[in-house]
This record gives structure tokens, sequence and C-alpha cells, in this order.
């Protein structure tokens, strides 16, 4: 940090260092700031798209009928991991509540499989379902430890890695999963063959629950790319259906630079972050199905202006014009503003006409009153 000096009349001068945090400029330029979504390309794909989707939805209906235990586990992890699931919420729902009730027959070589008993494991997890962690002691030895003899099973220890990862504080056997799989994973990974190779090295680098769910979707798109055993329609189906997603992402990005853009912080408030493209990449972590649109642009907004003020307090204010600045916040009333110094009135009205705005958008489907509870939260 390099301080500043500033000064302030009041009788007597007042010197006023400021410890200004030196943050670099923005990666992005202006290159976000405008983008026109081609309806008759939008369109094409919408059509295809759900010539596509029926398809699936046949393919998951057959599997929720008849098929085995590992192709249903199989098939929706495909389709999670493919991006396309929020297209079958309830079908998929229906089918994990359909593996979660039917009573376990242990004999059976599912049961005693440890792919297929890691992979549901996690999908049950994930879903939220109470399941315990004991089922994976029938890969343990006499000594309790997990069995060497899954050492050479790698798709097995890749989903033992990735099902430790949805584990809860005082799970002690995931905990030795973790340690397991880790272990050996690594050991294996620089001698595996192409496309598990990749799979198992991006995994120890990044693991599918604690990965960004976009990012992991456009990775593993061009992974099931390579596997023989492939589904084309629905490898078609998610790349048309991620295209087509990321036009209308695209779209809201541009959205939120340009309304970044006109506020001009970076000329303004020169000590601030300029960092609107990174706030709109962190809604995408939260959701990014295309029904959640307006919620991804004003959580970005909100999020942009948040860490402007996050750096009024952090890398320029006083404890003076702080105290006053929480003050203003906190009552939500522009007839504050002549209370603050020059430079935090440019923030507060920004931050009040955001809200407003929402107040605004937001009274056209009758929802204004959440703004409040909003604001309640500031």
């Amino acid at each position: 940090m390099a301080p500043t000096t500033a000064f302030m009349s009041n009788n007597e001068e007042e010197e006023i260092v400021r410890p200004v945090a030196d943050f670099s400029p923005s990666l992005w330029g202006d290159r976000f700031d405008s983008f026109s979504l081609d309806n008759q390309v939008a369109e094409k794909y919408a059509q295809v798209i759900e010539t596509l989707k029926e398809k699936a939805r046949s393919m998951l209906m057959s599997a929720s009928g008849g098929k085995s235990l590992a192709e249903k586990l199989n098939l929706i992890d495909i389709v999670e991991r493919l991006g396309i699931a929020y297209h079958f919420e309830k079908q998929i729902d229906d089918m994990l509540d359909q593996i979660y009730n039917a009573d376990p027959n242990f004999e059976a070589h599912e049961y005693n499989d440890l792919y297929i008993l890691s992979l549901q494991f996690r999908l049950l997890r994930q879903h939220g379902y109470n399941i315990s962690p004991k089922m994976f002691s029938r890969f343990h030895n006499a000594n309790g430890k997990f069995k060497e003899s899954l050492s050479n099973n790698f798709k097995g220890l890749l989903n033992l890695y990735e099902a430790s990862h949805v584990r809860t504080h005082g799970e002690d056997i995931l905990e030795e999963a973790l340690a397991f799989s880790t272990a050996h994973l690594e050991s294996a990974a620089p001698h595996l063959k192409s496309p598990l190779s990749k799979q198992v090295t991006h995994a120890l680098e990044q693991s599918l629950h604690k990965s960004i769910p976009r990012v992991e979707t456009r990775y593993f798109i061009s992974i099931y790319e390579e596997d023989e055993s492939k589904n084309d329609v629905l490898l078609r189906f998610a790349k048309l259906d991620f295209n087509l997603l990321q036009m209308l992402h695209k779209q809201e990005l541009s959205e939120v630079s340009r309304w970044w853009k006109d506020l001009d912080f970076v000329t303004t408030l020169p000590y601030a972050r300029d960092r609107a493209v990174e706030c709109y990449f962190w809604t995408m972590g939260v959701y990014a199905e295309p029904q959640y649109s307006q919620a991804r642009v004003m959580l970005a907004k909100t999020i942009a202006m948040i860490s402007i003020v996050d750096d009024t307090f952090d890398a320029y204010g006083i404890v003076k014009e702080l105290e006053v600045y929480t003050d203003a916040i906190q009552r939500w009333d522009i007839s504050q503003i002549d209370r603050l110094p020059d430079y935090m009135k440019i923030s507060y009205k920004a931050l009040l006409d955001l809200y407003n705005d929402y107040e605004t958008e937001l009274s056209k489907d009758g929802r204004s009153d959440v703004v409040h509870y909003a604001k309640e939260r500031v």
C-alpha cells in the first residue's frame, strides 16, 4: 500500500494519510461492452435443442423404468456433468428418490463395486439425501483400512475421491478415503491413458464438488467427446445448449459492463477496484441457468457496488468519514448525501440509485418489497 496525503480545513489544517491500495487495472478493457444477440441464430439453436431435449428425456424415462443401478447412475452423472440437468430436474429427482428408497441387495455385484457405490453416494449426498458413509466399510480389510487390491481400480478410485469431497465433519471413513484415493491416483496419473489420465489430473487439481459448474461443464464436454462410449445425442445437446446459454451470459455481461462504464468509477474513484467482469463471473457460480438471468445481472451489480464500498473502507476512508458513511448507508436517504465528503457522495448516490432501479424493475411483477429486505441486510 502506498500512503497518500490530503488536507481538510477546520480552523486548522489536519493532515490525512490515506493507505491507498495499488490495485491493478482491469484486464478486460471494453471487450464486453457491446454484444448483440443474434435472435435468428438463437432461435435455430433452440429448435434443435428442443428435439434433442425430448430424446434425452426419453432416455431418462427408460432408465428410470428398467435399467440397472449402474446405468441409472451413469446417465444421471453424465447429464449433470454435461450441464443439461436443469432441463430434467424432476426426472432426476424422481430417479434418485427411487434409488435411495430401494431395498439394497447387498449380495448383488453393484453393491460391491467401488465405482458404482461411490457414484451413488456422491449423487445422493449432492442432492440432499442423508446417506451414511458406512457403506464404504465393505472395502476395508481386516485391519479396518482400505484394501490395497483397490489400487488398480482407477475409475473406482476416481469416484471414491470425488465422493470423499462431500463429507461432513467427523466422517473419518471419508477422510481415509480421500487420503487413500489421492495417494493412488497421484501415483497412477502419469501412466494412465487419455481421457482417464486427463480426468484424474483435473480432479486432483480441482474436485467436482468444489468447482464452478459452468467451467466444469465446458471441461467435461471436451473430455466426454473423447469417450468411446459417448452418447452422441447427449453430447450434441450439451454443446448446443452450452453455446445458447453462453449467448445469454454474454448479453448479461454486456449489460453489466455498460452500466459500470457509465458510472465511471475508474476516473472518479481511482482508489477502488475495477472488477465488474469478475463480479459477474462470481454470479455464475451461484446460478447459471437461463431462468435466473435477472438475478445474475442484479447480483453482479450488487457485488460490484459492494466492492466499491469495501475499498472505500479498506483503501481510502478514514475513521471519521467512515462513521458518517456507515450511518448514511444505513438510513438509505439521499438527503444524507450532504453530510459526506465529495468522494463519498459519488458511491453513495450510485448505491441508492441502484436499489431504486431494482425497486422499479421488480415492481413490474409485484416484487418490489424484496428490496426493502435487501436494504435491511446491508
